[in-house]
């Protein structure tokens, strides 16, 4: 039960809510009790008491208003408040622990976002602490209040004939025995089927996502019959669960069908010897639907407890994915940035299991230098720039930026003097001007438009049909390649750091926009440290120096000039793409 007690530290801020609510929820589900009671009074001391006919309608008006008054006034704003503070508590709850989530995952790392689908994320965050509410208002609330009115009950029943009750409860640890038989394997059940739709949902959310290469390749078949096989394991756990379920609730609702049926059977026998008056035959029989509607109840609660608990197991297994990237306690704060890196006999590998996509990589970058990486697919350029801003940090060997380790910085200090064009510009669906405000969110209007002109993004943001205030879609599907790289670059040109990164930036774009693109490029890589990762290799001629990889080692360093006269693999790439061209 390690997972309820992590719980219970989310929940421990509320727990004063808690008891208020338990407390008003004892009123709500005692005053229910006193009908059995109206019940034999009614039977006993009106109908078959010893009163004249109008003595008698006199009690039975007075007894009937005061119910009334207690059920009609006094028990509604009850319930109000206790279904509105179960909820409000149940409510802030999950709010908290999603916030705890999205801190979460936003701090770890892209190894693991590259092993993990987007949809079991979202998964965990939504459907599994949804799930844990029921934990809140049922084992914290609801359980409390059912065991108090069985308890409250049982005295009653007890203070009106001691021995019918012993008959009324003999099954009860029969109940207790089949409940705790069932739940361990109920929970077992349950995460499996939660992790079962989680992979319904990621699969979904990756096929959503892929549409038109689904219809662009007409595969609308084939993806029915792959989503079809998510689609029954899910069914196959559900239904597992479901049947384990419904043992559960054969087995326990039987227990509580056939104790009213003893209660029924011997209160009648003391009835007809005359040992029990008619009225408290009838208040029994009524308590005993009073007893084991909140068993039924808390075996409701128990299967759905179930579920929570198993749902809580996958959240925190969540938050105790490990961070890769961590900031080490002496770490400082990077506020003043030079711009020399320097990559001292680097070595990276994804995993233990992989090979080493870089090889003792020793490089220097001098402040304001501007550094193209070639080579062929895989030779580890994209990895090389990603170490940089620490998206991974080194195998071995170590990255010096202005002489000093960038794992001495902290990591959000380091990435915010970084700015990042990517060849996939990641757009989200808000508005354009949303989007290059992400470079730096405090920026006016004007600024924003400045960043917009610099990036040669000005004139095709305001033909767009509400200018900067144009929704470009999720992931900016409403733009062209090219625009949606403008608006990127007018993000960088916002945050203006002083260590610039373009990976591919200007492939798989048409000549018009790698044009505006370069132009834009060029304004900005002046006076900044720029590594730029490219596949065309006439947009880096320019460059100070340039590094060829292959297969995640330098094999050629220089000048456009330099390398060519070399007339190594440099050389050979050119002519190749000129040849192409």
């Amino acid at each position: 039960m390690g997972s309820v007690k992590r719980y219970l530290q989310f929940v421990h801020p509320y727990k004063w809510h808690i008891v208020f609510t338990i407390i008003i929820g004892i009123f709500k589900f005692v005053i229910p009790l006193l009908i059995p009671l109206l019940l034999k009074y009614v039977v006993d001391d009106i109908i078959n008491g010893d009163l004249t006919s109008a003595e008698k309608l006199e009690q039975l008006f007075w007894i009937m208003g005061i119910t009334l008054v207690v059920f009609v006034i006094v028990r509604p704003p009850i319930e109000y408040f206790r279904q509105y503070y179960a909820q409000w508590v149940g409510s802030k709850i999950l709010y908290d622990i999603r916030d705890k989530l999205f801190h979460h995952l936003q701090k770890l790392s892209l190894r693991y976002y590259s092993n993990t689908r987007v949809g079991e994320v979202i998964s965990r965050v939504i459907n599994d602490v949804e799930q844990t509410k029921t934990f809140v208002i049922t084992g914290l609330m609801n359980v409390w209040l059912d065991m108090i009115t069985i308890v409250i009950a049982v005295a009653i029943m007890f203070s009106m004939d001691a021995m019918l009750t012993v008959v009324a409860i003999i099954l009860f640890p029969f109940y207790g025995f089949s409940v705790k038989y069932f739940y361990s394997k109920l929970r077992h059940l349950t995460r499996v089927r939660s992790q079962a739709l989680a992979n319904v949902q990621g699969h979904l959310h990756e096929r959503v996502q892929g549409i038109p290469i689904i219809q662009g390749f007409a595969l609308e078949d084939h993806e029915h019959k792959q989503f079809d096989v998510q689609n029954q394991h899910f069914l196959l756990k559900a239904l597992e669960h479901t049947k384990w379920n419904a043992k559960t609730f054969a087995v326990v609702n039987t227990i509580t069908d056939v104790a009213p049926l003893l209660v029924i059977g011997y209160a009648a026998y003391q009835s007809i010897v005359g040992e029990l008056t008619v009225g408290t035959m009838i208040a029994f029989i009524a308590y005993m639907d009073r007893l084991y509607s909140p068993l039924r109840r808390l075996v409701n609660s128990s299967t759905a407890l179930t579920q929570a608990v198993a749902s809580m197991d996958r959240v925190f297994e969540f938050i105790d994915e490990k961070y890769d990237i961590e900031d080490d306690p002496a770490s400082r704060e990077l506020t003043k940035v030079e711009g020399t890196i320097q990559f001292d006999q680097v070595s990276f590998q994804y995993t233990e299991a992989d090979i080493p996509v870089l090889k003792d990589v020793t490089l220097n970058i001098e402040k304001g230098q501007t550094v193209a990486f070639v080579g062929m697919s895989g030779g580890g350029k994209s990895t090389l720039v990603s170490l940089v801003p620490r998206f991974y940090d080194v195998t071995s060997g170590r990255i010096l930026l202005d002489g000093h380790d960038i794992r001495d910085f902290q990591v959000r200090s380091l990435r915010s003097q970084i700015g990042l064009v990517l060849q996939d510009s990641i757009l989200f669906s808000e508005s354009v001007k949303f989007n290059i405000a992400m470079g730096n969110p405090d920026a006016t209007d004007e600024e924003v438009m400045e960043a917009a002109k610099a990036a040669n993004a000005h004139d095709f943001i305001m033909d767009l049909p509400e200018g900067y205030n144009t929704k470009v879609g999720e992931r900016g599907v409403k733009l062209s390649g090219g625009q949606k790289q403008r608006i990127s670059i007018a993000r960088v040109f916002l945050k203006n750091p002083p260590i610039l990164i373009l990976d591919e930036a200007t492939s798989a774009l048409d000549l018009e926009s790698e044009h505006l693109i370069q132009e834009s490029l060029t304004r900005l890589a002046k006076n900044r440290t720029t590594c730029i990762v490219a596949h065309r290799l006439s947009t880096i001629t320019h460059a100070d120096k340039i590094v060829l990889l292959d297969h995640g080692e330098i094999k050629e360093i220089g000048t456009h000039e330099q390398l060519m006269s070399q007339k190594g693999q440099y050389f050979e790439l050119f002519s190749i793409q000129q040849i192409d061209h």
